[in-house]
């Protein structure tokens, strides 16, 4: 990422960018709290939408919201995963990055509590683990093999292992 791409991909003159952020790594920076954000966002709009449903599956809710991060969102996660790299070499950007883990956890516990899932907490951080590895495969996979077929097999296989008799 680069002044002049952002610039470009926002249709603004040459130089905003930089008069707004004087540095790559304090774009990088607004970039990873921009993606936070609409992470929060998202997560919010779920738990709403997931209120009024009567019951809920868990495997169906798990399918459902991969599905959608992988297709619907396929950008903002490949935002994310190439952000999370590069904080590896940046620990300002590894800070501005930081809430996401903790707050997937904190939302996933209360979501489930909401919907009166039996999952338990401390099996949390696995799935949100899984959940993150199965996203990644997905998200730089050839968009046209991500299918429900597909998606709904990696979420048994979260669920239920992938070594085990299909439920």
């Amino acid at each position: 990422m680069t002044h002049l791409a952002v610039e470009k991909e926002a249709g603004l003159p040459r130089g905003t960018a930089s008069n707004y952020f004087r540095s790559r790594e304090a774009l990088l920076v607004a970039a990873a709290e921009r993606i936070v954000e609409l992470h929060h966002a998202d997560m919010d709009q779920a738990a709403e939408q997931h209120k009024t449903t009567e019951s809920v599956q868990f495997v169906d809710l798990l399918t459902e919201s991969l599905l959608a991060a992988a297709t619907t969102w396929r950008n903002r996660y490949l935002a994310i995963f190439e952000l999370q790299l590069e904080a590896v070499r940046r620990p300002v950007l590894a800070s501005a990055l930081a809430g996401l883990q903790d707050t997937s956890t904190q939302f996933t516990a209360g979501h489930h509590d909401q919907l009166g899932l039996a999952i338990p907490r401390e099996s949390i951080p696995a799935l949100i683990t899984l959940y993150g590895g199965a996203l990644f495969t997905l998200v730089t996979a050839p968009p046209a093999s991500v299918t429900r077929n597909v998606v709904q097999a990696v979420v048994h296989a979260i669920v239920y292992g992938a070594a085990a008799p299909e439920h």
